[in-house]
């Protein structure tokens, strides 16, 4: 199977399936010397990690993670890391009523399509369990860009029909409220909706919000190896993101040139943008600003309600998805979303190191 891997120097490979042994990431590209442990990447984990939440599926899992090599007394080698999660709460039984029935909204039908196997129980590698191996490189990720004084985050943005609002941006409540919203009336709101989505045996969507803060300008290559094509590359990897948007991002069609464009204004001999609509990146690298990213995620597609499907012999049938799963994917992506903007900022940081004949004598001189 190809297509596990990501990045080009800080390169990511993940392993495993939803109800096999174990799951985890290979991480190739990070520098010696960095202080490491499982402490550290731990607390991404929790956020991720499920049943911790009555807007979470039930599934009980730790989510503990084993770093297996790249370390020596606490600091990274320079060596590949190994990471491995170990699967812990199993239902496989949940599953054999349906190892034969393709689920609307999931990857059964194209996965049956395009090797001819599939693992039936959770959906093997298309299980939303994957993500939890991006999140542990994410860890790792975040861990280097805070030493260069990098702020990734991101958040709930809008829960159906729900919104948070700016004036009431608290990013402490990130990591708190169940919903990761950072506005407390908006969780609130958002919670009793997805009240009545659950009593209808529904689900529901979303959108996360990124922001990239401290950023130098000039990061990503003008052509194919744009940042913004890296980032959206990476984000969209990420199963139950279905779109988007940089900046103002759909927005853009009905402005003019004249709205649309950032003013540049210099402050304290610093360059600056009087406004920042192209989101953080002009001709597709970084321009200073903060990156202002926001993906667009699909409701849960396992719901108890009857659906119509085929077999995989070809007959017309109904489905009722049974087992545990999250009315809501958007809060426990929030965290998967973020480690893949980590990721992919570190991985553009490293390649960049080769952009410009001083840097090189800066290193070597």
């Amino acid at each position: 199977m190809a297509g596990s891997s990501i990045g080009n120097i800080f390169r990511i490979t993940t392993w495993g399936e939803s109800h096999g042994p174990a799951l985890g990431v290979v991480i190739d590209g990070v520098p010696a010397g960095l202080e490491l442990s499982e402490a550290d990447i731990q607390p991404y984990m929790d956020r991720r990690a499920p049943g911790r939440s009555s807007i979470s599926t039930p599934r009980k899992e730790s989510d503990e993670t084993e770093i297996l090599s790249g370390l020596f007394e606490g600091k990274t080698t320079g060596c590949p890391i190994s990471i491995m999660v170990r699967n812990t709460s199993q239902h496989s039984s949940d599953y054999s009523a349906i190892k034969d029935i393709y689920r609307p909204g999931h990857a059964d039908y194209t996965f049956d399509s395009k090797y001819g196997i599939r693992d039936y129980r959770g959906g093997g590698r298309s299980s939303g369990r994957e993500t939890l191996c991006r999140v542990a490189a994410g860890a790792v990720a975040q861990k280097i860009l805070k030493e260069l004084g990098i702020d990734v985050y991101s958040y709930t943005l809008k829960i159906g029909p729900v919104s948070i609002d700016k004036d009431r941006f608290d990013r402490s409540l990130i990591t708190v409220l169940p919903t990761c919203m950072p506005d407390k009336e908006a969780d609130a709101e958002a919670m009793d909706y997805l009240s009545k989505v659950r009593e209808e045996n529904d689900s529901a969507g979303g959108v996360i919000e990124t922001v990239i803060k401290g950023m130098p300008a000039g990061i990503g290559d003008p052509v194919f190896e744009k940042l913004s094509a890296g980032l959206a590359k990476a984000i969209m990897s990420i199963g139950a993101v279905k779109a988007l948007e940089f900046g103002d991002g759909f927005a853009v069609s009905e402005a003019k040139g004249s709205e649309n464009n950032d003013a540049f204004r210099m402050n304290n001999e610093r360059l600056t943008k009087a406004t920042n609509h192209s989101g953080g990146l002009l001709g597709g690298m970084s321009d200073g600003s903060d990156i202002i990213i926001r993906s667009y995620v699909k409701p849960t597609p396992s719901i108890y309600k009857t659906q119509e499907t085929v077999t995989a012999d070809g007959n017309d049938t109904t489905i009722n998805i049974a087992g545990r799963h999250d009315p809501i994917i958007v809060p426990r992506a929030v965290v998967v979303v973020e480690s893949m903007c980590a990721v992919t900022i570190v991985d553009a940081l490293m390649t960049n190191m080769s952009a410009r004949m001083d840097s090189l004598t800066r290193f070597y001189i």
